[in-house]
């Protein structure tokens, strides 16, 4: 070979070295300055506890692409591109070698076979695989156009941009390989080059001179191209769709939960500076939700800036999919763009939630969520949208009293009657007369001999249709020879509806009163059974109350009623051929996505003798009914009604009654069937398992 090295290859090689020092210094430098907008956010000590579950955790969900596998082949193809990213590395460093001598590989590794099958390997497949999700993007856009597909409203261009960089990237690293083949006039197919022979075959009849020379330019544009990538994204700070390369595994790691668990259930404690605040004596300065870009969290700031903008939030929100304003993706992508140009600096107090022409987020976007939690359950990269959306409305109910009207009524009837139809507390335990056998109300201590406690809840108590829930299941416990007692008149409501609706002042005081009604009834009993129709109830007291210090043994009914009927203390009858009825069920958000509680209900019902015909959209892909997040207490003045495009499901399944776990959802779907004027019968699963036990009398 001729060792002279040519005056413009000399000039590619400085060009692109002078380009990386460039290239390096800006993204190092932006991405330092990322890292204290970030830093620059509210404390929270909680993100900090179980740090080897969280790397564990962060590793298995990273490595195994647990929750990016829900869309199947995106997630497949996505790993993929993934691992290329890091697994290329070795070719780019060859590439700075080729610049000075074609011939250059990595020490040790660069001519051993597996190396060089791994790295043509992982570049075919990372080629692959974004020219999949190029077609995936695009298929999507053909076939759900507009408001429709999950990329609406992202930032097209951007990613764009990155599909073009790794689809030149591959084609670089095959060319290169192919050339490196040529260059040692290899004559035929051999591990080394296992993927890249056609193109050894292409170059061979190529000069020496001329393979040298396209290496060499080869090699430029790969680093050209490579370092390009990270001055834009260094000088893009809202370019999620490439930070989450380098953020996702920091997001993931500090999760609010340490585990698999999604960031559903409980809501977190209030924090302000750091610590939770002390609703009974708080602080002149505590800071009381999201109003501004300095209120937000470190980890509510590295939420922002890692989403990817992928979607799949607002592919599953009910809000969305009824034409509301409210997208989860558009919501943090706002937040983001907000925050990120304004935290650390005089404008971080400008105000983050108000008028749709003037702030981020608009107070119609804001009250159009359900706190479903499908949005959570779907993320990638693990943002906690449902603790945001609360956040700011703790802001805008507990400092700016700006809240929808009809949750002013909803908040004085919890203060003044305990419950958020504002009915008389005396006739809380009126339902007990509907029936015809003893039920125990618990006026002190729980006794002895009673070993659950029924809590019945407001809509339980109240509501028409779930007092009808609530007899059934009464009547079952008494069946099966379950001892158990109601609190009747000392119940008041769990506060659930307050929290969702961000009145955290209410929720503490409901809170507070039940604890210590709770406490004096089970005194100093070890294991506090309770048993719940309501899923809302079953979050707020059985995961919410941990945080004041305060835990019980929560089941739902469909649990519990589930374990009977495997021990045999309730024996349900399948019905004739004849009698048979078509049933679908519908997954409560709250029972399912919250407290994952899919496989009881099912199992329950089909104990019954019942075929269970689901709906396209069921267990952790449940369509939301509507009511969640205080929702039941509002009008839905936006866009189409959430409960008809469940019940427009329900009903096209041709089931003749449709089963639910929780009382809001009851009055929603029977509503929506109503309107729909559809003869199709709501049912909880307490009546269906209550009809099937009656039939062997």
């Amino acid at each position: 070979m001729d060792n002279s090295y040519p005056y413009p290859y000399a000039m590619l090689a400085i060009i692109a070295y002078l380009l990386t020092a460039a290239a390096v210094g800006i993204f190092s430098f932006r991405a330092f300055q990322l890292f204290k907008k970030i830093s620059a956010g509210q404390g929270d000590p909680s993100r900090f506890n179980n740090k080897g579950k969280r790397l564990k955790n962060m590793l298995v969900e990273v490595l195994s692409h647990t929750k990016m596998l829900n869309f199947t082949a995106t997630g497949i193809a996505h790993w993929f591109v993934m691992i290329g990213f890091g697994a290329l590395l070795g070719t780019l460093i060859t590439a700075y070698g080729q610049l000075l001598n074609p011939e250059w590989s990595l020490p040790l590794i660069g001519h051993f076979v597996g190396y060089e099958f791994l790295a043509e390997s992982i570049a075919a497949l990372t080629g692959v695989s974004i020219v999949t999700l190029i077609g995936i993007r695009q298929g999507t856009r053909l076939v759900k156009p507009g408001r429709a597909s999950r990329f609406y409203g992202s930032g097209s261009k951007k990613a764009y941009y990155v599909e073009a960089t790794i689809l030149a990237i591959v084609f670089c690293v095959i060319a290169l390989r192919g050339l490196e083949g040529a260059l040692l006039n290899v004559a035929s197919w051999s591990w080394h080059y296992a993927i890249s022979y056609p193109a050894v075959i292409f170059f061979s009849n190529y000069s020496a001179n001329q393979i040298e020379n396209l290496i060499q330019i080869i090699a430029f544009t790969k680093i050209v191209v490579s370092m390009v990538w990270f001055i834009v994204v260094g000088v893009n700070l809202t370019m999620g769709i490439a930070w989450h390369r380098f953020l996702a595994f920091f997001n993931i790691y500090f999760k609010r939960n340490p585990n698999k668990e999604n960031a559903l259930g409980p809501l977190p404690a209030m924090i302000s500076h750091g610590k939770e605040i002390n609703f009974e004596d708080p602080k002149e300065d505590d800071v009381f939700g999201i109003g501004t870009a300095a209120d937000i969290s470190w980890k509510g700031l590295l939420d922002m800036s890692t989403c990817t903008e992928c979607g799949r939030c607002q592919s599953q929100c009910p809000a969305w999919h009824t034409e509301k304003p409210l997208s989860p993706k558009l919501l943090i992508m706002a937040m983001r763009d907000h925050a990120l140009t304004k935290v650390g600096g005089e404008s971080a107090q400008t105000k983050i939630v108000g008028n749709a022409h003037e702030n981020a987020i608009s107070l119609d976007v804001l009250w159009s969520c359900t706190t479903c939690g499908a949005c959570v359950e779907e993320c990638p990269v693990d943002i906690e949208h449902v603790d945001h959306i609360v956040n700011m409305r703790r802001f805008q109910v507990l400092v700016e009293s700006e809240f929808p009207t009809e949750l002013g009524n909803t908040f004085r009837n919890l203060e003044k009657a305990g419950n958020p139809w504002g009915a008389n507390r005396t006739d809380r335990d009126a339902w007990i007369k509907e029936v015809d056998f003893p039920i125990t109300v618990i006026d002190s201590v729980i006794p002895e001999d009673v070993e659950y406690l029924f809590w019945v809840g407001c809509a339980g108590a109240y509501e028409e249709r779930a007092k009808k829930t609530t007899k059934a299941v009464a009547e079952l416990l008494y069946m099966s020879g379950v001892k158990f007692g109601v609190l009747g008149k000392r119940e008041t409501c769990s506060g659930d509806p307050a929290r969702r609706s961000g009145n955290e002042f209410l929720y503490q005081i409901l809170a507070r009163e039940n604890i210590e009604t709770l406490q004096e009834t089970f005194g100093t009993r070890g294991i506090k059974k309770v048993v719940v129709t309501c899923p809302h109830c079953f979050t707020t007291i059985g995961r919410d109350y941990k945080q004041q210090g305060f835990e019980l043994q929560m089941v739902h009914h469909t649990q519990l009623f589930n374990t009977l009927v495997k021990e045999g203390r309730l024996k349900p009858i399948a019905p004739a051929k004849a009698d048979a009825k078509k049933l679908t069920y519908h997954d409560p958000c709250y029972l399912g996505r919250h407290n994952q509680i899919y496989e009881p209900p099912r199992e329950l019902l089909e104990s019954t003798g019942i075929e269970i015909s689901e709906m396209p959209r069921n267990q952790e892909r449940s369509f939301c009914c509507g009511a969640g997040g205080g929702r039941m207490w509002m009008e839905e003045k936006i866009g189409s009604r959430i409960n008809l495009n469940r019940v427009d499901e329900a009903i096209a399944t041709g089931a003749a009654e449709v089963a639910v776990g929780c009382p809001f959802c009851r009055v929603m779907v029977s509503d929506g069937m109503v309107a729909r004027d559809s003869s199709v019968e709501v049912l909880d699963v307490a009546q269906v398992m209550l009809r099937s036990v009656k039939r062997s009398g």
